[in-house]
């Protein structure tokens, strides 16, 4: 005993946050990653990846801290369109997503939302919970945006 208090009065206690320490970084959207990566491949994992692209493209271009502007998101819109045409989402799946992504290219939230929510509602059925528990949290998020 008589050791342990000693020594606890040699050791000077370690701020928890260093001058010099990075914050931790935050995945968003981890789920649907986790189930796009353990998904078979085909329509389950086509459906993660093209989910999981339209979430980060909504998220992105609403977010205030990043600021993208209106040929920043074009070009992301451009971009995903291309790669979003060239997988193999089933056709119920398809048609939301490219709405998504084409709404992406905008910085309304309040038009945002009910095309995620109706992705998240085709999709559903290739998503589990912690996925589309994402995807509603976002449609959400994007419905109280000013």
């Amino acid at each position: 005993m008589l050791a342990d208090k000693r020594l606890a009065a040699q050791i000077a206690r370690v701020p928890v946050t260093l001058p010099y320490a990075l914050p931790t970084p935050v995945f968003r959207f981890r789920h649907l990653a986790a189930l796009a990566g353990r998904a078979p491949i085909g329509g389950a994992r086509e459906v993660a990846l093209a989910c999981f692209v339209a979430a980060r493209l909504v998220s992105d271009c609403c977010d205030p801290t990043l600021a993208l502007d209106d040929e920043a998101r074009a070009a992301r819109c451009a971009g995903a369109k291309a790669w979003l045409g060239s997988i193999a989402i089933p056709s119920p799946v398809r048609t939301p997503v490219a709405r998504c992504a084409d709404a992406s290219a905008t910085d309304d939230a309040k038009t945002i939302a009910p095309l995620l929510a109706g992705l998240a509602k085709a999709a559903e059925s290739f998503l589990d919970p912690a996925a589309r528990a994402e995807l509603e949290a976002l449609v959400v998020r994007l419905g109280r945006a000013d």
